[in-house]
Order: structure tokens, then C-alpha cells, then sequence
């Protein structure tokens, strides 16, 4: 059973196709790239799979149950997480404070039992101190140390990337959708990135969904890579079959 299975998905705007008939599946422990043209439907992909859009055709699976009208709350709490082209983070709140957004999924205590946060032995403070655990283990994972208590407005732009990969592992996801994780960063940060995408994979399990257009990080990292184009699959397939498939070259890399 895959991980995750979409079938003949068909999203719309205005009469422009954004998605066409679009299948493919991912399996459970794969890095598995998305590419393509600018315009080609990559985001509106991922925002089908989260419940941002509704596709007009089709459905999607996640480990065989289907989730193609559930809320993107709903989507959340089977385990799906996902990072965005354009940073989605709360800018007057610290690092910390971000992260700690990345475990209401797993917060069991009210209002009311949260006011008894005074007395440490209250269920809300233990789990309060359980959270925050999660978010020191993220922390660490991702070399955050220096950051946890800094405003994200206060931080360069390839930290505060990292920062929302990090409120994104503290929902504790099966499946991770990054859209575009290395727009912006330098290479060094790049190549920090790759190291805890593979760790993220290895050490916790977690499948990764990847929008990227730096092709070296796509080929270096990807088990698998997607090509669409128009919102149509062009080409599917291990990196090596995808970079040297003409009519990726000719839509995508742009060479005759």
C-alpha cells in the first residue's frame, strides 16, 4: 500500500487546468521530488494533497484511506505536515513560541485545565513540560539553539526556513510536503538542508513530498522524481531516467 496515491486529479481556475488527470504514488521512506516549470500546477498540487483546494476530479489516498474532502485540519491530524513556498510563520513570536504552534494537534488539555498551569504537578503543566521536550529534541535536531528565543522577524531568511521545517517536525508528521525548501538559502545552507532531510527520513521515518527547482539538490537527495508540466505527468522516474529524458530537457532545462 502506498503512503500516499493520487489518482486522476483534475483542479481548475477559471477554465485553466492547473492539474490534468495527474496520478502517481509515493511509498512509505521515500524522498520523492516534484519538478517542473514555473506555472506547471507543483503548488496546487500540494494544496490539493493539505485540503487548501478540493480537485473537481479524482481523489487522494493516504495510507489507503481517502482524504480528498476532508479539512486541512483533518489532513493534520492523520499525519501530514508541510512547509511553504512563501515562509507561513508568526513573525511577533520567537522561535520557541512557532515551534510550540507545531503541537496543538497533540494539546488534550482546555482552557480551563490550562489556568492550572501554576502548579507544576497540574495535567496541563506535565504536558506542558511534555511539549515542550518534542520542541527541545526539534531544537537541537535542526541547530536552532541560538534562535529559540530570538522574534523570527529578527532572524536571516534562511533561518527562519529552518524554523518552520521545525514547527512542521513538531506535529510529528508520517508524511512531509516541502514547497521549494532551498529557495533562498546559500549553499551552505543548502547542503545543511540535504544532511536533515536524509536524517529527518532515516532517523524518524518520515516520508518527504519535495517541490524543488535546484536540480542538483533534486538529483543528489530524490529516490524518486516527478516532472509534470501543465499540470500533466511529463515523466516519472529515478533521477538518473528523469534528467536524461528528452522531453524533460526540452521542457524543463530549456535545451533543444
Amino acid at each position: 500500500m502506498p503512503m500516499l496515491k493520487v489518482s486522476h486529479i483534475t483542479k481548475t481556475f477559471g477554465g485553466l487546468k492547473a492539474l490534468d488527470d495527474l496520478s502517481f504514488s509515493v511509498e512509505k521512506g521515500e524522498i520523492y521530488s516534484v519538478i517542473g516549470p514555473n506555472g506547471a500546477g507543483k503548488s496546487t498540487l500540494f494544496n490539493c494533497i493539505n485540503s487548501i483546494y478540493t480537485p473537481e476530479n479524482g481523489t487522494i489516498s493516504y495510507k489507503g484511506e481517502e482524504i480528498t474532502n476532508l479539512s486541512s485540519n483533518g489532513v493534520a491530524s492523520l499525519g501530514i505536515a508541510r512547509t511553504f513556498q512563501n515562509i507561513e510563520l508568526f513573525s511577533r513570536l520567537t522561535t520557541m513560541e512557532n515551534l510550540m504552534l507545531g503541537r496543538h494537534l497533540h494539546m488534550k488539555t482546555g482552557l480551563l485545565a490550562s489556568a492550572s498551569m501554576w502548579w507544576r504537578g497540574s495535567k496541563a503543566a506535565q504536558e506542558e513540560i511534555k511539549h515542550r521536550e518534542k520542541v527541545e529534541e526539534i531544537i537541537d535536531i535542526l541547530d536552532l539553539q541560538a534562535y529559540r528565543d530570538k522574534f523570527v522577524s529578527q532572524l536571516p531568511y534562511g533561518i527562519q526556513k529552518m524554523v518552520e521545517l521545525g514547527r512542521a517536525l513538531c506535529m510529528e508528521p508520517d508524511l512531509l510536503l516541502l514547497d521549494e525548501p532551498a529557495a533562498g538559502l546559500n549553499n551552505e545552507e543548502r547542503e545543511d538542508l540535504i544532511f536533515w532531510i536524509r536524517d529527518i527520513r532515516d532517523e524518524f521515518g518520515i516520508t518527504v513530498v519535495m517541490i524543488e527547482h535546484n536540480m542538483q539538490m533534486v538529483v543528489d537527495i530524490s529516490d524518486r522524481i516527478l516532472v509534470i508540466n501543465f499540470g500533466k505527468k511529463l515523466a516519472e522516474g529515478l533521477p538518473e531516467e528523469v534528467i536524461n529524458h528528452q522531453e524533460v530537457i526540452n521542457a524543463y532545462l530549456g535545451q533543444p
